[in-house]
């Protein structure tokens, strides 16, 4: 479904860019275009890898107080303070 939207989305964009007379938002030349590609399959790659293997560093990450589980709120507060 993403890849017929994203199809779509181009299909529109290039017809729209033809009717107003500008000129096509993409490479001219085929390393340009090489480029591109390279760029998204890199993206695809590293999400899907990324979606396979769990945060090993999930509990050294602060939530919305900024504080981790290893030091308490209070201890945040005082840092800040100083």
């Amino acid at each position: 479904m993403k890849i017929a939207l994203g199809l779509l989305l181009c299909l529109l964009i290039g017809v729209g860019c033809r009717l107003a007379g500008i000129p096509l938002p993409a490479p001219p030349v085929l390393v340009g275009a090489l480029l591109v590609v390279a760029m998204t399959l890199g993206y695809v790659i590293v999400d899907r890898w990324i979606a396979t293997h769990p945060a090993r560093h999930k509990a050294d990450c602060g939530g919305p107080s900024g504080a981790t589980s290893g030091a308490s709120a209070g201890a945040l507060t005082a840092a800040k303070e100083a």
